[in-house]
């Protein structure tokens, strides 16, 4: 089972709204939470969490809002200690800024100060869209997700912790 911890973050502001609502969530906050995935047809804003397998639809997306991206994820299968999963990640650009080239995502626990055992592999998917394969969390307790987003020369790190039972 898996639950998800509040995050403060900075806002994106009308760029996180349009995400969140394409989520299906009902609030804007700048929190990471989950956000019910309507059965409605996705639309095709450019900050769209739409993810390539047409059964994510009925999961829950986790946002995360940063000063240039956002980025809303979900997991195949459901987060459990000790089995492999992977994840489904749409990141967004705010205005003005290039799309991501490159994503690299890592899970810590830092009250343990420690990592995975294992190094995710990421691929892109189109436009935005990326899937790490082959996370495993080894341990219950508090992860942080770290995604850090790569465009040329700059990059910028959202975080989010995620609660494993």
């Amino acid at each position: 089972m898996m639950r998800p911890r509040s995050h403060s973050a900075s806002s994106l502001g009308p760029l996180l709204l349009t995400l969140l609502l394409a989520a299906g969530a009902e609030t804007a906050s700048a929190q990471l939470q989950p956000a019910p995935r309507p059965a409605a047809t996705p639309t095709t804003t450019p900050c769209d969490p739409h993810f390539s397998n047409p059964q994510f639809r009925r999961l829950e997306a986790h946002t995360i809002s940063g000063t240039r991206y956002a980025l809303a994820w979900i997991a195949q299968p459901e987060v459990r200690v000790s089995e492999f999963f992977s994840l489904e990640v749409a990141v967004c650009a705010a205005a003005g800024q290039p799309q991501a080239r490159t994503l690299r995502v890592e899970a810590t626990m830092p009250e343990h100060q420690h990592g995975m055992n294992y190094r995710a592999s990421v691929r892109p998917r189109g436009p935005g869209r990326f899937v790490a394969e082959g996370m495993l969390l080894h341990m219950p307790g508090r992860w942080q997700f770290s995604f850090e987003i790569n465009v040329g020369a700059q990059r910028e790190v959202l975080t989010g912790d995620l609660q494993v039972d």
